[in-house]
């Protein structure tokens, strides 16, 4: 099962060779238009199964499955918290997402000073039926940024929170990062050059039984996603492999799940 984040920087219709060439089973896309306008853009490209949120049709936040993977928003999708959803993930190896786009500013704090992350981890984190949760996305945030004056708020504070909630950064976790000290980033800030500012803002975050079904971890190269003019974002791709489990539908044991 492969999983893509990236911000694709609107314009989805554009870039949906780059976008499929990934081979995603579920994609999270942040600052693309609502399906329906790149359905009608790309010419019916775009696959079926898509969720999407948010206030601005040109620029928000949608999950796309892929082949057999099927996407529907929760009933329970709360649109105050603006750019998170929770979304039903239903095909070979079913899972709960919660979708983020953490557009940290402005009225997306709550009075105590949570960011969107946190209150949708406050307020989806039991959503669903209990399969498995991920928690994937722009989080617009990287440890750097802590305020050692907020030490209630922030990025080491959402990480401890899915950790709390039984989820590991699967990025942190292949590569053995730091949070903070990541090698690679997946932003190429303002001047979009390769030696320009460049912050680690997006992640995956998966249940702690799913480590030992890790096979690979890529972030996209700079040339490619940046330098071609495609975003000021490169992708983050992780791909799991899960065993034979009882009632997962496999084929040889070299097919993807």
């Amino acid at each position: 099962m492969r999983l893509v984040v990236w911000n694709c920087n609107m314009a989805l219709h554009k870039k949906l060779d780059a976008l499929t060439g990934l081979r995603p089973d579920v994609a999270i896309v942040c600052e693309c238009a609502n399906p329906e306008i790149v359905r009608l853009k790309s010419k019916g490209r775009l696959p079926d199964s898509a969720v999407w949120v948010g206030k601005n049709p040109q620029k928000g936040l949608a999950v796309i499955g892929m082949g057999p993977w099927r996407v529907r928003l929760d009933e329970g999708w709360d649109p105050s918290i603006r750019h998170v959803a929770p979304v039903h993930v239903d095909g070979p190896r079913p899972f709960r997402l919660l979708a983020v786009w953490a557009f940290n500013r402005g009225d997306n704090y709550d009075e105590s000073g949570r960011g969107p992350l946190a209150r949708g981890l406050a307020r989806f984190e039991n959503f669903g039926d209990g399969a498995p949760l991920v928690v994937a996305g722009d989080f617009n945030n990287n440890a750097i940024w802590s305020n050692p004056k907020k030490p209630t708020h922030g990025h080491l504070v959402d990480v401890a929170t899915l950790a709390s909630c039984g989820l590991f950064s699967a990025y942190h976790h292949h590569r053995g990062a730091t949070q903070g000290e990541e090698p690679e980033p997946t932003l190429y800030w303002r001047d979009r050059r390769v030696d320009g500012p460049a912050y680690h803002i997006d992640y995956i975050f998966a249940p702690e039984d799913w480590k030992q079904e890790l096979r690979s971890v890529e972030v996209g190269d700079f040339p490619s996603w940046v330098g071609s003019g495609l975003s000021d974002h490169v992708p983050l791709v992780v791909e799991f492999e899960f065993g034979r489990d009882p009632g997962v539908a496999r084929g040889d044991a070299g097919d993807r799940a």
